[in-house]
């Protein structure tokens, strides 16, 4: 039986993780190497560190944290943030990150996950959807949840999947940072269109949060989460305990 991952998840700005709502009202938390020693130590099965404004900035990605972060770590780590080109790609890995995670430049050339999966691999390219409802629909969302590209996020994400994207994390714009509980009915949509590892991300305000989420989605493979874990509200150890008396399979 597959062993449900559990991901704290770096937002980094000018070099610190930050953290706000519904993608809006950045707060600094800590420093990202710091918070990813703690969590390597702690019991994280994975770690996540996103440049959030490398897109909409127009820069390449941090690369002196990065390196900072990935030799003080002992856990897989995923990179995403300013990835635009195959380039970008090398340069991130030769830092230490085990995979790279694309979506604004995904969306701007498609072309770029199939030739970095040629490269590199379906297991290192990451497709990472910010999603939100318009209108009832789901829709992509570009540069970090500023814009809206129009383009409706399950057909979206089936087409990175068949591209060669060999893992998907949906951000759940409308449930980011509210801590009311993960966008089940989003994750199921995904869920049920691709057949690589679903990471569910946005809306965790609790342990039970996580249990429902893989009970009601057994498909989902990991649950990812930012403020509940840097402000002490969730300790990784006693969560994976809850999740494991509920029947869920982690690494304790």
């Amino acid at each position: 039986m597959i062993t449900k991952r559990i991901i704290p998840c770096l937002d980094v700005k000018n070099g610190r993780v930050v953290k706000g709502v519904n993608f809006q009202g950045l707060s600094d938390v800590s420093s990202p190497v710091e918070l990813g020693k703690y969590y390597s130590d702690c019991g994280a099965d994975e770690l996540v560190f996103y440049d959030i404004t490398a897109s909409a900035e127009g820069r390449k990605l941090f690369t002196d944290i990065l390196t900072q972060v990935a030799s003080t770590i002992f856990i897989p780590l995923t990179v995403g943030g300013g990835i635009n080109t195959v380039e970008d790609f090398d340069r991130v890995l030769k830092c230490g990150a085990d995979k790279v995670s694309v979506n604004s430049g995904a969306i701007r050339n498609p072309q770029l996950i199939t030739d970095a999966a040629r490269r590199y691999g379906d297991q290192c390219v990451v497709i990472s959807a910010d999603v939100k409802r318009v209108d009832g629909v789901f829709r992509v969302f570009a540069k970090g949840g500023r814009e809206n590209t129009g383009m409706e996020a399950i057909s979206w994400i089936k087409s990175c999947v068949d591209r060669g994207a060999g893992e998907v994390v949906l951000n759940s714009i409308d449930t980011d940072g509210v801590k009311k509980g993960f966008d089940i009915e989003m994750l199921d949509a995904v869920c049920n269109a691709v057949n690589v590892p679903v990471i569910a991300s946005g809306g965790a305000g609790s342990q039970q949060d996580f249990v429902e989420l893989f009970q009601k989605l057994p498909k989902v493979d990991a649950g990812l989460a930012a403020s509940v874990f840097h402000f002490g509200e969730i300790a990784i150890a006693d969560l994976k305990r809850t999740l494991r008396d509920n029947n869920i399979n982690v690494r304790l």
